[in-house]
C-alpha cells in the first residue's frame, strides 16, 4: 500500500516512488500538515517537535472553539483563530461563520474515485490508493470529506474536498479550496506561475514571495489567456535541473484562484481552488458540493523534473484513452489560408495539395454555416451554407475521404450571435443581467450553460452536425469571455453559482458528446489558448496552444506551457510568412521544426507555395511521423531557455532515441558556439547520430555536448540519436 497509517503517532504516510506526503491527526482530531517531501520513513509526532519550529505553538480553546494561530492545516477554516487566508469560509442560515470541524473517521481504498460531474484523473491499474479523511462541524451536522489519491508510479498525489450537508438548514460556501498546504518557512522561496494574454499565453514568471498575500486567479469565465490554474513554489537557486518545487495544478476550466499567503512569521500557506471572488453556493439540506481536483507534485531535481511528473500523469492518468496512446493526424486548417473567403473548389484544391504532401487531414474552419461570411453573424445557426458547400458538409467530407484525407470541422458552440435566428428565437438563452446591456465581444454574446434546455440544444445540435458528415475531428473554439453575469433560471440568492454552474454545464455537454462519438478526435480552443487547462485535456487531448503562429514566438509560448503539460496536447501549426500576428518572416525549416515538437499542423494555402516549399513540408511531416511518438510519449528536456539564450534547445527521449531540437532566435557573427549538454542518458551506453554516423558516448553528450553555432538568425536543427544495442 502506498498509505500508512501510524496509530502510535496519529500519521497518515502517502508514499509515492520518490515522495512522501504526511498527515497527523492533531490531539486526535485536527488534521495537520506534518511533512512533504523527499521519501520519509519516520517522523515523530508534531506534539514532540513543533516547538523548535512553531512560535507561540500549543493552541487555545475557547469554549468548543479551537484558536490554531500558526498550526499547519490540511484545511483551514474560518473563524477558529487563525488570521491567515483561509481554505474554508462558510455561512449559517443564523449568520454563524464559526464551524469546527473535527476527524470522526477515514478510509483507505484501494483505486481512484471519480469525482461526480467533474472531470478528473483516473488509473487503468492497481498503483493508486486514496484516503479519505472524514471531518464533522457538530453543531450543524455539515460533514467535511478530505481526498488524498496516491498515484505512486508517476510521483503524484491528487487533493479534492466533498462537502455534505446533513442539517436542517442551508449553509453559503463563500471558499472551499481544492487543495491547502502549509510550509514553515518562506524566506527563501519563490512563486512561480504563468501569466499572458491572447497571442502571448503562458509566460513564465519567477518573483520572491512576500509577507502579505500573492494571488493569480482568473475572472473571465474561463481558466484564461491571463493565468494558467497552476503555481510553484521553490528555492531561490532552483533551476531546472537542481532544487525542490512544489507545483499545484488545478484540474478546472473555469474561474480559479491559486494564493499564497506569508505570514509575519514567514510560515507560508498555498491554496488552489475555485475562485472565491463572486462565488457563493447555497448548500442545501441533503445538498453536497464537491470541489475539482488539485494535482500536487514535488521535485527535489529542479522544475525540469516536476514538468516531467506532470506530463506523465497527464498524458497517462487524465487524458482519456481513445486518442491518449494513438498518432494524431497531421492536418491543414483553413482559416488563414482563405479565412471567410472560401467555396468547396478551393477546399478540395488545398485538399488535393495536402495529400501530395502526406497530410492526413482537412480541417475547415469558421464561416461554414448560417449566413457566415464575417464575425458579425449566425453562431448558434449550426446549419451548412449550401452557397458555399452546395453539396453540404457530407458531400464535401466524402469528396475529402475520396481524395484520401480525414475532414475536420470548426465549430463555436458556447456562444450566440445577436444576429442569429437562435437569438432571434430565444434571446434570454444568453449570459445577462437583467435591465442592463448586453455587452458584446466579437459581435457574440456567451449561451447560459447554468441552464439545462441551453445544454440539451447543444448537445443535439452538435450531435446532429457530426451525424450529417464523416467528419474525424473537431476544434472547440469559445472566443470570449464572461460579462454580466446572471440567469434567470437561478434564484435571487443562486445568482453566485453561475459562473461554477456554467463550467458543470459545459462538462455534461463533452461528456456526453465525447462519449457519443468516441472516434472524434476534440480540440480545445479558447480565442488560442484562452482555456488550456487540464479540465478540457480529460475530455480533449490537444488543445490549441496559441492563434500566435510565429515561429520565434512559439519558442517562449510553448517553453512555458511545456512548464506543466505535455507536448503531445500542444497544437502547433506551420503558416505563411510574413506571419500574420508579428509580420516577421522566418524559414520554413525552422517553423516547421517548431511545430513538429508539438502537435503539427499547417495554417497556410498550399496551392500557393513553390515546390520548393513543399518539398520541405513534405520532408518535415515525414520525419514527423518516423519520430513524433519520441516527442509525444518521451521525456522533455528544457536545455536551453528563450528567455536567456540566443540558441534554444530542447531534447526528447524515448527508449534510447533522442531528439536534440535547437533554435537560433538571434544571430551574432564571430562569436564561439553554444555548448549544449543533454540529459536523462545512460552515461555508459554509446548514441550514434542518424545523420553523420558519429558515436558518443552518455557521458560525453552530457557533460561535453553538443555544440550549436548561431550566426544568422532563425537557423534550426534537429538531430537524432540513438542507443547503439549490442
Amino acid at each position: 500500500m502506498s498509505i500508512v497509517f501510524n496509530s502510535k503517532s496519529n500519521q497518515f504516510y502517502l508514499h509515492t516512488l520518490n515522495t512522501t506526503y504526511i498527515i497527523e491527526m492533531f490531539l486526535g482530531e485536527i488534521p495537520l500538515h506534518a511533512y512533504w517531501g523527499k521519501t520519509l520513513h519516520d517522523l515523530p509526532s508534531m506534539q514532540e517537535w513543533q516547538t523548535q519550529l512553531i512560535p507561540n505553538p500549543i493552541e487555545t480553546t475557547v469554549g468548543n472553539v479551537r484558536c490554531a494561530k500558526m498550526l499547519p492545516q490540511e484545511c483551514a477554516s474560518f473563524g477558529l483563530g487563525d488570521q491567515r487566508e483561509a481554505s474554508l469560509i462558510l455561512s449559517g442560515a443564523d449568520g454563524n461563520r464559526t464551524f469546527n470541524f473535527v476527524y470522526f473517521d477515514h478510509s483507505i481504498i484501494n483505486g481512484k474515485p471519480s469525482l461526480d460531474g467533474l472531470p478528473s484523473s483516473y488509473s487503468e491499474d492497481t498503483e493508486v490508493d486514496t484516503l479519505i479523511i472524514r471531518l464533522r462541524d457538530k453543531q450543524t451536522a455539515l460533514e467535511l470529506e478530505l481526498m488524498y489519491s496516491v498515484f505512486a508510479k508517476v510521483d503524484v498525489i491528487t487533493r479534492s474536498m466533498r462537502i455534505v450537508n446533513s442539517g436542517e438548514s442551508t449553509v453559503k460556501l463563500n471558499r472551499i479550496a481544492s487543495a491547502c498546504v502549509d510550509f514553515y518557512n518562506g524566506k527563501n522561496k519563490e512563486l512561480l506561475h504563468l501569466y499572458g494574454a491572447w497571442a502571448r499565453e503562458r509566460t513564465e514568471q519567477r518573483v520572491p514571495l512576500m509577507n502579505g498575500v500573492q494571488k493569480v486567479a482568473s475572472n473571465f469565465g474561463t481558466s484564461s489567456h491571463a493565468h494558467a490554474p497552476f503555481m510553484a513554489l521553490v528555492d531561490k537557486n532552483t533551476n531546472e535541473t537542481q532544487g525542490e518545487v512544489y507545483g499545484f495544478s488545478l484540474v478546472y476550466s473555469g474561474n480559479f484562484e491559486a494564493i499564497v499567503d506569508m505570514s509575519p512569521s514567514d510560515s507560508v500557506r498555498a491554496m488552489i481552488g475555485i475562485n472565491s471572488t463572486d462565488f457563493g453556493w447555497q448548500l442545501k439540506p441533503g445538498g453536497t458540493f464537491q470541489t475539482p481536483e488539485a494535482v500536487l507534485v514535488y521535485s527535489d531535481k529542479g522544475i525540469g523534473e516536476m514538468s516531467r511528473r506532470f506530463h506523465r500523469f497527464f498524458r497517462r492518468n487524465l487524458c482519456r484513452k481513445n486518442f491518449r496512446d494513438e498518432p494524431r493526424p497531421v492536418l491543414v486548417n483553413n482559416w488563414e489560408a482563405t479565412y471567410f473567403n472560401f467555396d468547396e473548389q478551393k477546399l478540395l484544391e488545398i485538399a488535393r495539395k495536402a495529400k501530395s504532401v502526406d497530410i492526413d487531414m482537412l480541417v475547415l474552419d469558421d464561416g461554414w454555416f448560417g449566413k457566415r461570411n464575417d464575425e458579425h453573424s449566425s453562431l448558434g445557426d449550426w446549419v451548412c451554407n449550401t452557397q458555399k458547400l452546395p453539396s453540404g458538409l457530407k458531400g464535401l467530407g466524402d469528396k475529402l475521404n475520396e481524395i484520401g484525407l480525414k475532414f475536420g470541422l470548426w465549430l463555436e458552440p458556447e456562444m450566440i450571435s445577436p444576429d442569429s435566428d437562435l437569438y432571434r428565437e430565444h434571446p434570454d438563452w444568453c449570459i445577462h443581467a437583467p435591465n442592463r446591456p448586453r455587452g458584446e465581444e466579437r459581435w457574440q454574446l456567451v449561451l447560459d450553460l447554468s441552464r439545462d434546455d441551453v445544454c440539451d440544444y447543444l448537445i443535439d445540435s452538435v450531435s446532429k452536425v457530426l451525424e450529417s458528415a464523416p467528419i474525424d475531428y473537431v476544434k472547440w473554439d469559445c472566443n470570449r469571455t464572461f460579462s454580466e453575469l446572471g440567469s434567470p433560471k437561478l434564484s435571487p440568492e443562486c445568482q453566485q453559482e453561475q459562473a461554477h454552474r456554467y463550467v458543470l454545464g459545459l462538462y455534461r455537454v463533452l461528456d456526453i458528446l465525447t462519449s457519443r462519438f468516441p472516434n472524434v478526435l476534440f480540440e480545445g480552443c479558447a480565442a488560442g489558448g484562452g482555456r488550456f487547462d487540464p479540465g478540457i485535456l480529460y475530455y480533449m487531448p490537444q488543445i490549441w496552444t496559441s492563434d500566435n503562429t510565429d515561429a520565434v514566438e512559439r519558442l517562449y509560448i510553448q517553453h512555458g506551457t511545456s512548464i506543466i503539460y505535455p507536448p503531445i496536447t500542444m497544437g502547433a501549426h506551420v503558416s505563411v510568412c510574413p506571419n500574420h500576428q508579428t509580420r516577421r518572416t522566418v524559414p520554413m525549416k525552422m517553423r516547421g521544426n517548431v511545430a513538429i515538437v508539438g502537435q503539427l499542423g499547417y495554417e497556410l494555402d498550399l496551392t500557393t507555395l513553390s515546390n520548393e516549399d513543399l518539398t520541405v513540408i513534405s520532408e518535415q511531416v515525414a520525419f514527423y511521423k518516423k519520430y513524433r511518438t519520441v516527442v509525444q510519449q518521451g521525456d522533455m528536456y528544457r536545455l536551453l531557455s528563450p528567455y536567456d539564450s540566443p540558441v534554444v534547445a530542447w531534447e526528447f527521449e524515448k527508449d534510447g532515441t533522442v531528439l536534440l531540437c535547437t533554435f537560433v532566435q538571434k544571430g551574432k557573427p564571430n562569436t564561439y558556439a553554444v555548448p549544449i549538454c543533454l540529459q536523462g542518458l545512460e552515461p555508459d551506453a554509446t548514441y550514434i547520430q542518424q545523420d553523420t554516423g558519429k558515436e558518443y558516448s552518455g557521458e560525453f553528450l552530457m557533460q561535453v555536448g553538443i555544440y550549436c553555432l548561431h550566426t544568422v538568425d532563425y537557423q534550426s536543427e534537429i538531430m537524432v540519436f540513438c542507443k547503439k544495442s549490442f
